[in-house]
């Protein structure tokens, strides 16, 4: 490094042009962004786009805008040239997505960067070829209408920066990404994304935001939103129109989601935003973030666009008036619980005299359940239905307040076990007896020692979590147990979802699912781990691949198959249905033979226990 002396120097030019590629140009899914903005900003109708290995080797975006000139294709490569601001009052009333004019002379700094184009009205096209950011060639080319950039071999300069670029797959999802969040805000624009010469997606223009949620993330998705639609308006700062999707709350279905805002058709967030969506929502236990595809639209005075070098933020001038507003909307549309518009709509009902096999896969999500009453423990396949729970008596001489908990009536099943001698030292009580199922679900139980109250659900984790991570083991040496379903089931993910259960399908396998893809962001599962019985497998594929986004990720085999087992067991344990009083006793017994009887696998604890001096000293017994 060269030693400072305190001068001042004017940096050269190729060093100031690598510096400010830095603040444009990230990753290969920046070129994709740069360049899609530039497209539609030209007015496309279609825009192709083309990469090879994650985009490292090549990224080529193609549209049928209304091209360039020559001299407008050369002077694209200049900094600050741009055609979409002319003077500093356009600055206040930006409605195009790019302005600067810094990203192609950025790309061009550090690649192999080629553009053609023309005109509509022209007979001939440009083509104009940058290497490193050294202009290499000009001259006349034949191509169609509009405009063509090939971006090759990205950071061939800056080889500090190509190194901490991430693998072909992990680039790849970036760039889809960027691709769903573009498609998504301009629905009427056909676009097609292709890889490694293998086409991914083929989106024609739609003719609803609607229809392009379900080619995006399939009908089962579209189904579980709920449309927003508001006007809110204010007498000093004009309408701020609030429309799109939020998730219908369901306590099944993963906490945390993928969020899709743009601002005056610009993927844009803002505290305001983050704020109204974590408030509007209803509270759920853990980290709550609702899937949600919103449009926020507003004069365009009225929000600053420039504040991040790469648009990721905007800021309001009424920050207060538009979180009211998106507040007032969400509300509005999760009361209402009015079904989304267009051609989203709710599945049928079977018809009552329809069977449905218990082992046969549902894509349907299971109601909100409670956790006192969605508790069951694993059956083999072969099991017997449970029998219904047996619900007790109200104690009516009892005044209200003190029913809790509220014990049965002296039932026959009340079954105590003993425990063999050599196995004594791993279980938390040396016998228990199973007394009663409390109004608000709990499990009350009797032990040498005292009384435990016990979680089932919180039971239900650490069973599966033990059972799924012996599984992951034993796999590993040939001896996974599955349960074949008696059809196979077929989930469509989002685009980030599928992303990372793609990369992460050898730990799922371990656990025992039989996953492979079966088309765009779909997967087909044929085969669920033997303990999660006829449980959703869609439902838990998804939770899982939103617990994998989950902040904080590390790396490494073993914390990705521990992650995955919690999530599996999460799930599992949250859709389950009530217990019988044998099968609470089953369970308890399961939960003794753990190795750690005490907390869930996310830490939280499953039983609380009063000894019997305790009692006896609040009683005030001897």
């Amino acid at each position: 490094m060269t030693p400072r002396d305190g001068h001042v120097r004017v940096l050269p030019l190729h060093v100031a042009n690598k510096i400010a590629a830095g603040e444009v140009v990230e990753r290969p899914a920046s070129v994709v962004k740069e360049l899609v903005e530039n497209a539609i900003d030209a007015g496309a109708k279609n825009v192709r786009i083309s990469v090879t290995q994650g985009g490292r080797k090549l990224v080529a975006v193609q549209d049928d805008g209304c091209g360039m000139t020559r001299d407008d294709a050369v002077l694209s490569l200049e900094r600050q040239a741009t055609s979409k601001i002319l003077d500093v009052g356009d600055i206040e009333e930006i409605d195009t997505l790019g302005f600067r004019g810094e990203a192609i002379p950025s790309i061009a700094s550090v690649s192999r960067f080629t553009i053609t184009t023309r005109r509509r009205d022209a007979d001939e096209g440009t083509l104009v070829q940058v290497n490193a950011g050294t202009l290499a060639e000009v001259r006349a080319a034949g191509c169609p209408p509009g405009t063509l950039v090939e971006v090759r071999d990205l950071f061939c300069n800056v080889p500090a920066r190509r190194k901490f670029l991430r693998s072909y797959a992990t680039e790849e999802s970036h760039i889809r990404h960027v691709f769903t969040i573009h498609a998504l805000a301009h629905p009427s624009i056909g676009f097609s994304l292709s890889s490694d010469g293998r086409e991914i997606y083929r989106l024609a223009p739609a003719g609803s935001i609607s229809d392009r949620v379900i080619e995006l993330f399939g009908r089962d998705f579209a189904e579980d939103m709920l449309a927003v639609d508001s006007d809110a308006c204010n007498p000093r700062h004009g309408v701020v129109r609030v429309s799109g999707y939020i998730e219908r709350p369901n306590l099944n279905t993963p906490t945390r989601r993928e969020q899709y805002v743009f601002v005056n058709g610009r993927p844009a967030t803002a505290g305001a935003i983050s704020y109204a969506l974590r408030e509007a929502y209803p509270r759920r236990q853990g980290d709550v973030r609702p899937a949600a595809i919103l449009f926020i639209d507003l004069p365009p005075n009225q929000v600053d666009v420039n504040v991040h070098p790469t648009k990721r933020e905007v800021r309001f001038r009424d920050n207060s008036a538009v979180r009211q507003a998106i507040m007032s909307a969400l509300e509005k549309a999760l009361n209402e619980g009015r079904a989304p518009v267009g051609p989203i709509t709710a599945p049928a009902a079977p018809e009552a005299s329809q069977q449905i096999p218990a082992s046969a896969p549902t894509t349907t999500p299971m109601p909100a359940p409670e956790i006192a009453k969605k508790s069951n423990e694993p059956l083999p396949a072969d099991a017997p239905t449970p029998t219904p729970p047996i619900r007790p008596p109200m104690q009516t001489e009892m005044p209200t307040a003190t029913q809790t908990p509220i014990l049965p009536t002296p039932a026959p099943v009340q079954v105590e076990f003993a425990v063999e001698p050599n196995s004594t030292a791993s279980r938390p009580w040396r016998w228990f007896k199973f007394l009663a199922i409390t109004g608000s679900g709990y499990l009350l139980v009797e032990t040498d020692s005292g009384v435990v109250t016990v979680n089932p659900q919180a039971a239900r984790e650490r069973i599966t979590f033990e059972r799924l991570t012996e599984s992951a083991n034993s796999a590993s040496r040939g001896h996974g147990v599955t349960q074949p379903l008696l059809m196979p089931e077929v989930v469509q993910l989002s685009p980030p979802d599928a992303a990372r259960i793609r990369a992460s399908l050898p730990s799922i396998a371990a656990m025992g699912f039989a996953v492979e893809e079966f088309g765009r962001d779909t997967f087909k599962i044929d085969a669920v781990p033997q303990i999660i019985g006829t449980s959703s497998p869609a439902a838990i594929l998804s939770t899982v691949a939103s617990d994998l986004a989950a902040p904080g990720s590390r790396r490494g085999d073993k914390w990705r198959d521990e992650l995955i087992a919690k999530s599996i067991a999460k799930s599992f344990a949250g859709m389950s249905g009530a217990l019988t009083e044998e099968g609470a006793t089953k369970l308890i017994d399961e939960l003794a033979s753990c190795r750690m009887p005490y907390v869930c696998p996310r830490g939280k604890p499953i039983m609380i226990f009063t000894s019997t001096r305790e009692l006896n000293r609040k009683f005030g017994k001897d």
